[in-house]
């Protein structure tokens, strides 16, 4: 794990008060109509605009990052062979061929050897062990493909703080989601539509897209009073030749990286040498980034306002400044922005 001792860090630091009816439950119907918060991280200027206003602070020689990865439907809910008792599946991590690591609920029924059944039996399970965090491996049989099987079990694993319910599945997703594999959206890239990406690149702004697969360790509350203690799951990423090339070509010849979510932040810090080259290639990370760590690759990032006390109001912290960020906040809740998944967005120049 990569990080850089800051001291004691507290995970009371970070915490703010955030109204609940400014927890965002719906998308917008148009993704760029979102609000846009700038802070700048030198001085800790905020200044308000709408997301479509993003391509002003955008400029020619830069290149932006997205994260590719497309959300499954991996939210199954079935029931126990033999009692019928309903039982909860989310499907974390591919395993191997048809096997799973899972976050089950009631999760004390499903002891190893426990068969489960979904959609009358056209997927079925079998714990096999009880993993990390208590999480479930599970193999699964099936006839035909199990992705198309997914597609038609399956829900949008939506976080718990959503209580409405996700009328279109797409709006949980990225119009540039491409590779499947994540338990949860890269939320920043919510905002773009093809039109305003193709806006951006007019003005000569390079787009490099890199791939982490997101659990829901990202979300996982901090536990521990002691930030350092606080321990990250492990996510895969990738990234190609060809973004790489992107990415380095843009730094050498004096352009900023722009990060798209924290996702997109975190794979490249991860691929990352101290000279700030990133490196192509696929891998496991559980980098946490707090106050304290120094940046090698990210020069800019956008991103939604965030859970207080979450690892990512610290990465955001680290990037910003913890107080520019808390009184960023500060002014968003003031101002009535809309939090969380579905909420508006903020950009650290």
């Amino acid at each position: 794990m990569e990080t850089k001792d800051a001291g004691v860090l507290k995970k009371s630091d970070f915490y703010f008060e955030l109204p609940e009816e400014l927890i965002a439950q719906d998308p917008l119907e148009d993704r760029t109509a979102s609000r846009l918060l700038v802070l700048e991280r030198d001085t800790g200027a905020v200044s308000h605009h709408g997301f479509r206003e993003i391509t002003e602070y955008l400029r020619p020689g830069d290149c932006l990052v997205l994260n590719d990865t497309k959300v499954i439907p991996a939210r199954l809910l079935g029931e126990r062979e033999g009692t019928g008792a309903h039982v909860e599946v989310l499907l974390l991590k591919r395993r191997g061929t048809d096997l799973w690591e899972t976050l089950v609920r009631p999760g004390k029924k499903c002891r190893p050897g426990t068969a489960l059944r979904f959609g009358g039996g056209l997927l079925k399970g079998t714990v096999l062990d009880t993993v990390e965090e208590g999480n479930r491996l599970i193999r699964f049989s099936y006839e035909g493909v199990f992705e198309e099987l997914l597609d038609q079990l399956g829900e949008m694993p939506l976080p718990p703080y959503i209580t409405h319910k996700l009328q279109d599945r797409n709006r949980y997703q990225t119009v540039y989601a491409r590779q499947e594999g994540s338990a949860a959206a890269p939320t920043a890239g919510l905002h773009f539509t093809p039109a305003l990406l193709e806006q951006i690149r007019d003005k000569g702004v390079e787009t490099a897209y890199v791939t982490l697969h997101v659990g829901l360790g990202t979300f996982r509350p901090v536990k521990e009073d002691n930030v350092l203690e606080h321990h990250m799951h492990s996510e895969h990423y990738a990234i190609s030749s060809q973004a790489a090339e992107k990415i380095n070509r843009a730094k050498a010849a004096g352009g900023r990286i722009v990060c798209v979510g924290t996702t997109s932040c975190r794979t490249l810090e991860s691929a990352a040498g101290e000279d700030g080259e990133v490196c192509p290639g696929s891998g496991d990370t559980d980098i946490f980034i707090y106050p304290g760590y120094r940046f090698k690759a990210t020069d800019a990032l956008i991103t939604n306002f965030h859970l207080p006390e979450s690892t990512l109001v610290m990465l955001v912290s680290a990037l910003a400044g913890r107080e520019n960020v808390l009184n960023a906040y500060q002014r968003a809740i003031e101002e009535r922005y809309r939090f969380f998944s579905f909420g508006d967005a903020m950009l650290v120049v």
